[in-house]
């Protein structure tokens, strides 16, 4: 059985330290509820992807807590990452970044092309990164059945039961827009609650492009 704490009660310092026991935690976000894990822990991978009846050869997003954490992960935070994420970090931007090929980058990384970062505005979800290092989410739902912003909706949709369930209350039903800067130029991989509008000086830039379908 999973227990449930209300948001207002949660403790960022408790949440880091479930996440390195290999705890599976459902968290709130700006956008919709997410599954967080802490990164290089196997089993806790395993089990986001049975609980998801996710394909492995999907990679897991990175949430950070400070800008500065980026450099620990060796991405090539390029020009028009610096300025998209000026623009619109802490946010609900998903940037996926290549890497540097002059910077080490750490094991759990080891293979990956690329990684999805994501700097949220959510300040809890930051603090569980500040205080226990860059942690891994992905939306808390059943693979192919759309994301959840409704706590008891993301568990019911999950095969098996997480440990933690940080209960939000509603959020919004839209997930974070992502934007692939590693190619050039910029591409818009998902679009979500950083609008197509939103992203028009990008656009008219010829910095960042429309997914071609």
């Amino acid at each position: 059985m999973s227990q449930w704490i209300s948001a207002d009660d949660a403790n960022a310092e408790l949440i880091a330290a479930w996440l390195a026991e290999g705890a599976v935690v459902i968290v709130p976000t700006e956008t919709v509820y997410g599954l967080a894990i802490k990164p290089g822990v196997a089993s806790s991978a395993q089990r986001v992807y049975d609980l998801k009846a996710r394909p492995r050869d999907f990679n897991l997003p990175v949430v950070i807590g400070a800008v500065e954490q980026l450099a620990s992960l060796g991405v090539d935070f390029n020009d028009v990452a610096r300025r998209l994420a000026g623009r619109f970090w802490p946010g609900p931007l998903t940037l996926a970044m290549g890497y540097r090929p002059d910077t080490p980058r750490p094991s759990w990384l080891a293979g990956r092309i690329e990684v999805a970062v994501r700097f949220p505005d959510m300040k809890l979800l930051r603090d569980v990164a500040v205080a226990g290092g860059p942690f891994l989410l992905t939306s808390a739902n059943a693979h192919g059945t759309g994301a959840k912003n409704v706590a008891r909706e993301a568990v019911d949709s999950l095969h098996g039961d997480v440990d933690y369930v940080i209960d939000g209350g509603t959020l919004s039903p839209t997930p974070s827009t992502i934007v692939n800067v590693r190619l050039s130029p910029a591409v818009i991989e998902r679009m979500g609650a950083v609008t197509e509008a939103d992203l028009e000086e990008f656009i008219e830039a010829g910095d960042v492009v429309r997914e071609q379908k």
